[in-house]
């Protein structure tokens, strides 16, 4: 029900979907009336793999976390994340209200033993033609060292098991390379990761800079997510504005325009291959279920990316090695963890979690 376009994208998304994966089965969740007429629209109301929960209400975009946590119980929000907490469900996706999905699915499920807060992780495209996954992308704008280092054995047990990647490499954002630069917490963290390095918890690369995140320098960026969440928002304003400008400078004169012809093929596999559609799809990392964020502003496209990422981390059983990996690492952290539950399950939303 949420994002910019609701049920007119992610209907369409998960029926699509459906098609191209023939085992799976789709549970929409939202408002039962709006949902059985865009599905009608798309001669889809008697899909055999496709099921609706109904829910009385929406969190919108609008919406504060006060609203969200205590007022809409029955928001679909809340039903679907609760849908993955009693196991109906293995997996959520959302294009709604990014704080209010964080501050929901961390007080339904909770975080997994050893890990302090959930991060946003994601991927963009780099220039090997793979994916550069980072986090966090907004969800802690203020974090300490140790934060920080979960984040890194998170993000490192995600790729290891959704790219077959034993031991994937990991980078620390840092204004240079060097160990005497960067900020108190960036040095605090790089000795944590050293450390972890060197008794071979992870493959920790060293301090990278920003322009190592598209040359593909690292599978993985760790950062706070203040930094993180800039990062990717000016990563996508920058792909904007590169599409808008070729797409002005071809049509500026008939010579330009022959020219686009001629090059079709080139800017049509450009386009595709910094799409950022095709990344679409933050997981929620450190959470007892999976719960994925889609782009407010996705489209049907890009929405069942979403889908795919949701249905790929499921199908990898990810969360059951996140949890091992950080139990075999942290196992001192339980007990932290405990407490940080705790205050979440009394509707205490800590103000440093956006």
């Amino acid at each position: 029900m949420g994002g910019d376009h609701g049920p007119s994208v992610t209907i369409p998304a998960a029926i699509s979907f459906l098609k191209n994966e023939p085992s799976v089965e789709l549970t929409l969740v939202g408002l039962e009336d709006v949902l059985r007429a865009e599905l009608k629209k798309h001669h889809a109301l008697d899909h055999p793999r496709l099921k609706i929960v109904h829910a009385s209400e929406v969190v919108t975009m609008g919406d504060p976390l006060e609203v969200a946590l205590r007022r809409k119980k029955d928001s679909s929000m809340r039903v679907a994340i609760s849908l993955v907490k009693s196991g109906d469900v293995q997996a959520c996706v959302s294009a709604g209200n990014t704080a209010a999905l964080m501050a929901v699915s961390r007080y339904v499920l909770k975080t997994i033993p050893g890990v302090d807060r959930p991060a946003i992780f994601s991927a963009l495209p780099n220039q090997k033609d793979g994916p550069t996954y980072m986090l966090d992308l907004g969800a802690n704008v203020d974090c300490e060292p140790e934060h920080l280092r979960q984040f890194a054995l998170m993000g490192s047990a995600l790729v290891a098991a959704m790219d077959n990647k034993p031991r994937p490499t990991v980078g620390l954002l840092n204004v240079g390379e060097e160990d005497i630069k960067g900020n108190d917490l960036v040095k605090r963290t790089a000795v944590l990761l050293r450390a972890d390095h060197a008794r071979g918890a992870l493959n920790f690369h060293g301090n990278i800079e920003g322009n190592d995140i598209f040359a593909g320098t690292t599978d993985i960026v760790v950062c706070d997510g203040f930094v993180g969440n800039v990062v990717l928002k000016a990563s996508e304003g920058l792909g904007r504005l590169v599409k808008t400008t070729l797409t002005a400078e071809f049509k500026r004169t008939p010579l330009t325009m022959l020219g686009a012809f001629f090059g079709y093929g080139a800017l049509k596999a450009f386009s595709k291959r910094v799409n950022p559609a095709r990344y679409n799809g933050a997981s929620l990392l450190g959470l007892r279920g999976l719960v994925f964020k889609s782009h407010g502003g996705a489209d049907a496209y890009g929405y069942e990316w979403a889908i795919r990422r949701a249905f790929n981390a499921a199908n990898h059983d990810v969360l059951a090695r996140i949890s091992a990996k950080v139990a075999e690492l942290l196992p001192q952290a339980g007990a932290a963890n405990d407490t940080v539950s705790s205050a979440v399950s009394n509707d205490t939303i800590d103000q440093k979690t956006a």
